[in-house]
């Protein structure tokens, strides 16, 4: 029995219907803190009747649509992918918000180009986590093979940064949030929670994130804040 929940609306910044999806599952899977692949199947018969299932409750209340799957949206089956074009156009969902690893970067101009033909804006977060390089790569291994961030922004329109880690400072995080919004469109920060990873929260970097990074952030429209991992209504919530 599945006891996530993959429904929520999100009425704060950027107003918007989300649903959390289940696919075929994280083809990089190496991320030294992410267990969120775990929610997966191989089965693709069985994934398409659960996210029909959610996406049923869609009402396009907000026109603008963000379809997740603890993966990358190129891991969904293809009757999923088809009936989230259905939902779009029959609730007039202009906007769709999905993720995608760096993997699957070439994909990405194609798919635009899908969505686009039926007067669906894309828009791609990618998980970049830290823009320092050497510590996202060789301790985070999140498989981003581009350094400079504009780079990485020509090919993505939005980013998510994990903060609350051990080295890292406030002005380390604070110099991470202002790259992004240099960059890309919208930057979504989470802050580290416990999970089935060895990787923890560091207390000194989650105190340092919210007594001096938080507050300066917090009414910033482009950056959305998940203090918990299930900030968003969706998940073990």
């Amino acid at each position: 029995m599945d006891e996530l929940t993959r429904y929520s609306v999100v009425t704060d910044k950027n107003p918007r219907e989300i649903a959390l999806l289940r696919g075929r599952g994280c083809a990089w899977r190496k991320c030294a803190f992410c267990d969120y692949h775990l929610d997966c199947s191989p089965d693709e018969s069985e994934n398409f009747a659960l996210n029909r299932a959610v996406l049923r409750q869609v009402t396009g209340r907000f026109a603008r649509l963000e379809a997740i799957n603890s993966g990358s949206f190129a891991e969904l089956d293809g009757n999923t992918v088809h009936l989230i074009e259905q939902v779009c156009r029959e609730k007039g969902i202009g906007d769709l918000h999905i993720e995608s690893h760096w993997l699957y970067r070439d994909a990405l101009p194609a798919l635009r180009e899908r969505f686009a033909a039926q007067g669906i804006k894309l828009h791609v977060k990618i998980g970049v986590e830290t823009f320092d390089y050497d510590h996202r790569e060789r301790v985070l291994r999140k498989g981003v093979s581009e350094a400079d961030p504009a780079r990485i922004a020509a090919l993505f329109d939005d980013c998510c940064l994990l903060f609350g880690l051990a080295g890292q400072t406030a002005e380390s995080m604070r110099r991470d949030v202002d790259t992004g919004l240099a960059h890309f469109d919208r930057v979504c920060i989470n802050l580290m929670t416990p999970n089935t990873t060895a990787v923890s929260p560091d207390g000194a970097a989650c105190e340092a994130f919210l007594r001096e990074v938080y507050p300066r952030y917090q009414a910033e429209p482009r950056v959305d804040i998940l203090l918990h991992n299930t900030d968003f209504g969706v998940g073990g919530v």
